[in-house]
């Protein structure tokens, strides 16, 4: 019963937040800083996952479509494999990890030194204050994101494909045409977006509800990676569910 307790609250804190983000004066200053402080902690993470992701996954499919005489599509399937799933995993690891945790830590801290509290005694809406510009900026910084992480990960794997398994550079640019489409893209970049939007709430609701102290923080912090890491993971499976489905795929 606890459980769906928490779950009703979280969807009630959902719903104040979507009713909260038309409301005036936007925080414009806040949503500038957070959405730099997420990108600083982030992109060098990001970017130092996605080449060995794009890399084994070369290095995996080079040596299989070897076995089955397909090294023409090497390349195609390998894109695939980071635009589709990698940068959008990686992504949302990275937003949950490093920013979700530090807002998750900056409301629990102000929570346990009753700001919060303040704020609401002075007529202030933390939600519209402090949680409408952090969600925003985790929207905006998981998309653009996405978009470094998947040329890293491409990047990574062409020079592994090419210089490692003797791979020809043209091949594995050209054949991505044949199977890849701009759906694709689409779909991986709007995934990266919502995975941005749903880390930030499950961090700020975890982090604006800590209590007992700073240990009380220290667990909320825990509890908003694995949990982010847990919801991501359930959403990315029906977002790529439901995409295969309504998209028609090249070659089916």
């Amino acid at each position: 019963m606890r459980a769906l307790a928490t779950v009703g609250e979280f969807a009630g804190f959902c719903a104040k937040t979507a009713k909260a983000l038309p409301r005036r004066p936007f925080q414009w200053s806040e949503l500038v800083k957070q959405a730099w402080f997420i990108a600083s902690v982030s992109i060098l993470p990001a970017a130092l996952v996605a080449i060995p992701f794009g890399a084994v996954i070369a290095l995996q499919l080079g040596s299989l479509s070897k076995q089955i005489g397909a090294e023409s599509f090497a390349g195609a399937a390998s894109v695939l494999a980071v635009v589709r799933e990698a940068g959008p995993i990686v992504t949302a690891l990275i937003i949950a990890g490093a920013g979700g945790s530090a807002m998750c830590a900056d409301l629990g801290s102000r929570k346990i030194r009753e700001e919060l509290d303040a704020m609401e005694t002075l007529g202030v809406d933390p939600v519209q204050r402090l949680v409408v510009p952090r969600v925003i900026a985790g929207a905006l910084v998981g998309f653009l994101l996405n978009g470094v992480v998947s040329s890293v990960g491409i990047a990574g794997g062409y020079l592994f494909n090419v210089f490692m398994q003797d791979g020809t550079p043209g091949s594995y640019l050209a054949s991505f045409a044949a199977l890849g489409q701009v759906a694709d893209l689409v779909s991986a970049q709007a995934r990266a977006f919502v995975f941005g939007i749903i880390a930030a709430l499950i961090a700020c609701y975890l982090g604006m509800n800590a209590k007992g102290g700073p240990k009380g923080v220290g667990q909320a912090v825990n509890t908003s990676v694995v949990v982010s890491f847990m919801v991501l993971f359930a959403v990315n499976f029906v977002m790529v569910a439901l995409y295969f489905q309504i998209i028609p795929q090249k070659g089916s």
